[in-house]
């Protein structure tokens, strides 16, 4: 795909767990992670989650974190990852797992 002067091509992806999109843009040089995102309008492609969820989530580049996602200046090809947060922590979910399985021996 031709991408015109000054202009680059990136992948915005977020994903529930029945149902994801990966958002194709041209974006000027000089946008970042953040107004990637907001470019993609994903509210418009899951209704079912609040619009402002977009706005305030953690990002990634193809796996790894974004520190400043507001500042951070996308490159040709890149593809931002929209986190969501976690339902139940981690270690919550462990203990109540094995809760469970000393009831059920």
């Amino acid at each position: 795909m031709a991408v015109s002067e000054g202009r680059i091509h990136v992948e915005v992806a977020f994903a529930l767990p029945e149902k994801q999109r990966i958002v194709e843009l041209d974006v000027a040089e000089g946008t970042t992670v953040r107004q990637a995102v907001a470019q993609a309008e994903l509210a418009r492609h899951f209704p079912e989650v609040a619009a402002d969820t977009f706005e305030r989530a953690d990002l990634g580049i193809f796996g790894k974190p974004v520190r400043d996602p507001d500042s951070q200046l996308l490159r040709e090809g890149d593809r931002v990852e929209v986190y969501r947060s976690l339902e139940i922590d981690p270690k919550a979910a462990r203990a109540e797992r094995a809760a469970r399985a000393r009831q059920s021996t």
